[in-house]
């Protein structure tokens, strides 16, 4: 059957009935850092599950719920999610060495604020930021990302765009 997944970062404390609407449409929502308060992951957490890591500008309380790194399989699919992460050719030289010895499948980051669906060729992945969802920073348009995972596939990708 497979698991719909809704993947946001950077909503800096803010969230909204048009996310919590997509959030009812997924087995689960993964969010990529800066999440800003708890309130966020709570009321997310009331619909489907969360599987989050902390960001940046994420208090001590956000640190102690959810990791830096969040590595982890579903339906066959290695993931890893971690705020700050680069880009494919340009990996934070925290993860560099990490992410060449043993590369997911898909490697999800957030903090630029800028969407991002990137194949890395060279370690056969898939790069995924969100963007995104909140209100804080620079970004014209708040963006969200829903796929499907099946038998080890990526399926069914689509960016959600939404009003500031």
């Amino acid at each position: 059957m497979g698991q719909k997944i809704l993947l946001l970062s950077d909503t800096h404390g803010y969230i909204d009935e048009k996310i919590l609407n997509y959030c009812k449409e997924v087995d689960e929502v993964w969010h990529a850092g800066d999440i800003g308060k708890l309130a966020v992951t709570d009321k997310i957490q009331e619909i489907c599950p969360v599987r989050a890591v902390y960001g940046n500008i994420d208090d001590k309380e956000i640190r102690a719920t959810f990791p830096l790194d969040n590595r982890f399989k579903i339906e066959g699919l290695s993931v890893w999610i971690t705020h700050i992460g680069g880009y494919p050719n340009r990996y934070s030289p925290r993860i560099k060495e990490t992410i060449y010895k043993n590369p997911p499948k898909i490697f999800i980051s957030g903090h630029s604020h800028i969407l991002k669906v990137q194949y890395d060729k060279k370690l056969r992945l898939l790069h995924l930021n969100p963007g995104a969802a909140g209100k804080h920073g620079l970004h014209k348009v708040r963006t969200l990302l829903r796929f499907e995972i099946e038998k080890s596939e990526i399926k069914n990708l689509e960016i959600i765009e939404m009003k500031r």
